[in-house]
């Protein structure tokens, strides 16, 4: 007699690392975020692995700019639910925390010739959902992508 059949609990993956308040701190992030989804089985040059590339490299920018605190890190997580490795739709959630509850991002409005404030709109076209969560020091920004999704035509 063969036992039944259970279904199989998603797949979870969780990257988390402090990185120093600063651009070189952003940079590595996203680095170190192309690595880890790398060894999850999401290389680098996929689409998913590029929109998280872009998304991380937001997040973290604004965190070194906007959430600096002198003598603070900022944090990025990254968790894999499902997707990627078993062969379901899945989850990609990016979260980067900084100190400073204040500074809240928001999409700015479209300026004409403008030099800055485009990035959250990227976030805004790649992520499924993303949003803005308080802790007890700082806040959290989070984005969730698609870990398998369809192909876009002419990408």
């Amino acid at each position: 007699m063969t036992a039944p059949s259970r279904p199989t609990p998603p797949l979870v993956r969780v990257f988390t690392q402090r990185f120093s308040c600063t651009p070189r701190g952003a940079r590595l992030a996203r680095q170190l975020a192309l690595v880890s989804l790398h060894d999850w089985g999401i290389p680098e040059g996929t689409a998913l692995s590029a929109d998280a590339g872009l998304v991380v490299a937001e997040l973290a920018s604004n965190a070194a700019t906007h959430g600096r605190v002198v003598g603070r890190d900022f944090e990025l997580r990254m968790v894999l639910l499902g997707g990627a490795g078993c062969g379901s739709a899945g989850v990609l959630r990016l979260e980067v925390s900084d100190p400073r509850r204040e500074r809240r991002p928001a999409v700015q409005p479209h300026a004409y010739q403008a030099e800055s404030g485009y990035g959250l709109r990227i976030v805004d076209a790649l992520a499924a959902d993303w949003g803005v969560m308080d802790r007890i020091i700082g806040k959290t920004v989070w984005a969730e992508l698609a870990a398998v999704r369809a192909p876009v035509p002419g990408r």
